[in-house]
């Protein structure tokens, strides 16, 4: 794609405060919009896009699985930073035919019902957040696994049909911590006990010194399989 190469062009040498006023100038506030699960990388953004004049839309999935402290995170980034968040979560009746077919922690029992999970409390809610969009920000980093190495700070979403705009993609997580203790942005408790990375309650446990940034992520599964269908990588 043409475009694409072109917008990769103009990319790659800003940092993430310029991607996302690139981001508002190309797309526009309503064909535009920020995914935050409450991470670090995410409330970077978030502490990012509250400086901006022009206001962006972020959502939040609402997988009905989360940490309490997730949802202390959430109140708090709303009451620090003045934002709206756009909650989608999954219909009940996919809930109640999965966990009536396969029981509360299907999760376990294989890589495909576990999909099955992700599919119905992540990935379907996500289409309906990027419905009518033409752009949607993440909080991706190359380092963070194996599935995302080689990131670019725009790519084309197939899955979706719209841009995927990563601001943080060749950040470290050294780096990124140093920012924002520095500017003391809204964090996540977890993130001080030991997780790094944090989803759903059932499928995210704290790591040991030494292990792998996602290594508390779907713990049971091998690294190749560790993404839940929100961030398979697109084609250019």
């Amino acid at each position: 794609m043409e475009q694409l190469q072109s917008y990769q062009e103009q990319l790659k040498d800003l940092g993430p405060l310029e991607i996302l006023q690139w981001a508002l100038v190309e797309f526009g506030t309503d064909n535009l919009t920020i995914a935050s699960s409450m991470g670090v990388e995410d409330q970077f953004l978030t502490h990012l896009a509250s400086k901006l004049e022009t206001p962006c839309r972020l959502f939040f999935l609402d997988t009905g699985r989360h940490f309490q402290e997730t949802y202390d995170c959430l109140q708090k980034s709303m009451d620090s930073y003045g934002v709206t968040y756009d909650i989608y979560g999954p219909e009940a009746g996919d809930i109640e035919k999965m966990v009536t077919e396969n029981g509360p922690n299907l999760f376990y029992k294989s890589v495909e019902l576990r999909k099955i999970c992700c599919g119905i409390r992540k990935v379907k809610p996500l289409q309906r957040a990027l419905a009518g969009k033409a752009a949607w920000v993440t909080g991706l980093r190359q380092e963070q696994s194996v599935t995302r190495v080689g990131l670019e700070p725009i790519e084309w979403d197939e899955a979706h049909g719209l841009y995927k705009i990563n601001p943080l993609h060749d950040w470290s997580l050294e780096r990124l911590w140093e920012v924002v203790r520095s500017e003391e942005v809204v964090i996540h408790a977890l993130h001080e006990q030991g997780f790094p990375s944090i989803g759903c309650q059932p499928c995210t446990r704290a790591i040991s010194a030494g292990e792998d940034l996602r290594a508390g992520r779907w713990w049971w599964e091998e690294p190749e399989h560790k993404e839940c269908g929100l961030h398979n990588r697109p084609t250019k």
